[in-house]
């Protein structure tokens, strides 16, 4: 746990198996007359038709862990999330985060894999900036510090948005993810709130960091609900969507919710709205929009993109599939009804106990019809301490993965 340095290590791929054992989720966009149109030309019908590896954009992360020319920068992570700057830089964000030090092949025990040493430094959170297609900068990490002890924060989605409506300034809203040490089942911590960072641009510098949903009077930690996962921008608002963690209490899915807030007020307790089933309403009280305890549902890692009229969902499957493969929704509206699954696909993955997780979109790197996707890898065991050693012993076990992906009709 935060306190206990073994202990992080532990469970340093914090976000990953919470996520892996997770289900996925939905983006949506809360428009009724889009109910009215399901299936049409304004809002077909959408999935993946086409997916291939993209070894490049996987190989550039990979080539930065690995350059030993620095000893404080990022060399894996996970929970990966991204947003294009003004300046055309790329700012990546991740969740738990190795630091230091990786040496070339073999390991200590003569394979063929880079490596990093058992006490290389774990933070809870990282940013690494990118321009023209190659990560070039880890800024000091953690870039959000925990907010108490044994508590930490996990960064999500985020968007360049005004600093305030109709401002000519812009700057970078990152939400957060407050969890704290827990007990078994919540090894990866017990969600406590959802925050909204402000950086400055471009220097990136931690401006604000603002409690926005608390969760701490929830007494059911399985019923919590943490909103970030993913956004869209639609309209002058921007929906963010979020879920809760009923997979840990061994439930069969957990649900998705969603919420919206008027551009540039992300930062602004009041300005949240949430959907309950039947309207939008400032009190805190939202209503799951996907997930039905058995068949469909998600958890605290997904992706929603929009195509079109059509927003498309990107999840891992439920189930035992839901360790290597990927599947998605469609909908005419954020708040539903969402279609599928729809068949899914599995992407490629190193060998050895791991397991795929936290698909999530990047439109700052997509175009022409095409939608990358990261995913996450993790050592399955995570709560033994043989996980700490399968990371370091092999770095590329801990850093996100790229597919391109191409959307089309369902298959008659």
């Amino acid at each position: 746990m935060p306190g206990d340095r073994r202990a992080r290590q532990r469970t340093g791929a914090g976000v990953g198996l919470l996520l892996t054992l997770a289900l996925a989720a939905v983006l949506l966009t809360a428009l009724p007359k889009d109910h009215d149109r399901e299936g049409g030309a304004a809002c077909p019908a959408r999935t993946v038709r086409s997916w291939s590896a993209d070894t490049q954009l996987t190989d550039s992360f990979a080539a930065y862990g690995d350059d030993a020319t620095r000893t404080d920068d990022w060399t894996g992570g996970d929970g990966t999330h991204s947003v294009r700057l003004p300046d055309g830089r790329v700012l990546w964000l991740f969740s738990d985060t190795y630091l230091g030090q990786v040496h070339g092949p073999p390991n200590p025990v003569g394979e063929s894999y880079a490596w990093r040493d058992t006490t290389a430094p774990l933070v809870r959170n990282s940013a690494v900036v990118m321009r023209d297609g190659h990560p070039q900068l880890t800024l000091p990490a953690p870039l959000f510090p925990d907010p108490a002890p044994n508590e930490w924060r996990w960064p999500v989605a985020a968007r360049v948005e005004p600093r305030s409506p109709g401002s000519a300034e812009s700057v970078v809203r990152v939400l957060l993810w407050t969890r704290t040490a827990g007990a078994y089942p919540w090894i990866y911590g017990v969600p406590t709130a959802t925050e909204v960072a402000t950086l400055s641009l471009p220097d990136l510098r931690v401006e604000s960091i603002v409690k926005v949903f608390d969760q701490q009077l929830v007494q059911d930690p399985s019923r919590r609900v943490q909103f970030g996962t993913t956004l869209v921008a639609v309209g002058g608002w921007t929906y963010v969507f979020g879920g809760n963690d009923a997979q840990a209490a061994a439930r069969p899915t957990s649900s998705a919710y969603v919420a919206r807030v008027p551009e540039g007020r992300l930062g602004e307790v009041g300005a949240w709205e949430y959907w309950d089933g039947a309207a939008w309403t400032g009190r805190a009280g939202p209503r799951a929009v996907l997930g039905d305890g058995r068949h469909t549902g998600v958890g605290s890692a997904f992706s929603v993109v929009r195509d079109g009229g059509t927003y498309v969902l990107f999840t891992m499957a439920a189930g035992s599939r839901g360790l290597t493969t990927m599947t998605s929704y469609w909908a005419c509206s954020p708040v539903g009804p969402w279609h599928g699954p729809a068949r899914g696909f599995s992407p490629p993955l190193p060998a050895g106990q791991v397991a795929a997780y936290n698909p999530q979109t990047h439109p700052a790197l997509g175009g022409d019809g095409r939608i990358v996707l990261s995913y996450d890898v993790n050592w399955l065991d995570a709560t033994a301490t043989s996980a700490a050693w399968n990371l370091s012993r092999n770095v590329s076990l801990y850093r996100p993965r790229f597919v391109t992906l191409r959307l089309g009709p369902p298959p008659r």
